[in-house]
């Protein structure tokens, strides 16, 4: 569960994000000038994470007075094996050692709902965690490597784990509305396992980024779910995409690959810890990702 540092909203001094190139990092860093507030964003290219080097080039970037966003990670596109295991773990080990050392004022760790145990229909952060793959383990072990540096260091820590996210920029091509998207503007078809059955929850990324920028502001410590309370079945959503394109889309099917699972969220934490928060429907956020597509709709 969060719980806030600060009970009244605080300005950051500065916000620094690791991962500011990615997708959800370019819409924060947005978020966070937009507030007013000074952002600073890390990529691969300026600072590779994985390098032993890393350690003393954080210390030249990041002050002991900035709030940390750690959004940096190969996510499971790249690669569900061993290596693709290893350089996030170098990236946390990483991380973790410069926390110890250094230190921060706050530190946000953006994790996964891949680290709850497959199978629940009702996911609460409370909810058991289990490794169902090696990105999941490697989300877990992150997590627990975030709490055991910040916890050395005296440094609050707020641990994230969004569901699936959507919205224009996405890289990672997962099954769902970026797809579905992509595919009906590209080439008028959306594919489906099954029938679509599966429900699951989706959040649009602009809500990510400012449940970020409110635990920042906040100063928030604890463990919180991302994610807006409402399933929908992939087919669900691949009609809804169908409308927003307004285009004639196919909709396919594909054998499929699975059993039939759903997933849904109690956001009773999110909702106490952020009583006035609200989020944008599927339809709300399939429109906002389209506006920002110029060019692809004509």
């Amino acid at each position: 569960m969060l719980k806030h540092t600060c009970l009244t909203p605080i300005r950051p001094g500065r916000v620094v994000v690791l991962g500011g190139s990615g997708f959800i990092g370019k819409h924060l860093m947005k978020e966070i000038e937009f507030s007013g507030v000074e952002a600073c964003g890390i990529s691969s290219s300026s600072l590779d994470l994985t390098a032993t080097g890393a350690i003393p080039a954080l210390a030249e970037m990041v002050r002991r007075d900035d709030t940390l966003v750690f959004a940096a990670c190969l996510t499971r596109d790249k690669g569900d094996n061993l290596p693709t295991l290893m350089k996030n773990l170098a990236m946390a080990e990483n991380v973790g050692l410069f926390l110890e050392n250094h230190g921060c004022a706050h530190l946000i760790y953006l994790s996964s709902d891949a680290v709850y145990k497959d199978g629940i229909s009702l996911v609460r952060e409370d909810s058991p965690c289990e490794a169902g793959g090696l990105y999941s383990l490697a989300q877990l072990a992150r997590e627990k490597m975030m709490s055991h540096a910040a916890g050395k260091a005296g440094i609050p820590l707020a641990i994230l784990r969004p569901c699936g996210v959507y919205g224009f920029g996405d890289t990672h091509n997962g099954y769902g509305p970026n797809r579905f998207l992509r595919t009906a503007v590209s080439q008028e078809t959306i594919s489906l396992f099954g029938q679509g059955e599966e429900t699951r929850d989706h959040i649009f990324v602009g809500d990510v980024c400012r449940l970020i920028r409110l635990c920042a502001e906040h100063v928030s410590t604890g463990t919180l779910n991302l994610a807006t309370g409402r399933a929908y079945s992939f087919a669900e959503v691949a009609e809804l995409v169908s409308r927003a394109v307004a285009k004639a889309v196919k909709i396919e099917h594909m054998p499929r690959r699975g059993p039939v699972t759903h997933k849904h969220f109690d956001i009773t934490a999110t909702l106490k810890a952020f009583p006035t928060v609200s989020f944008a429907c599927l339809e709300e956020g399939l429109e906002k990702t389209i506006r920002e597509m110029p060019g692809q709709l004509g």
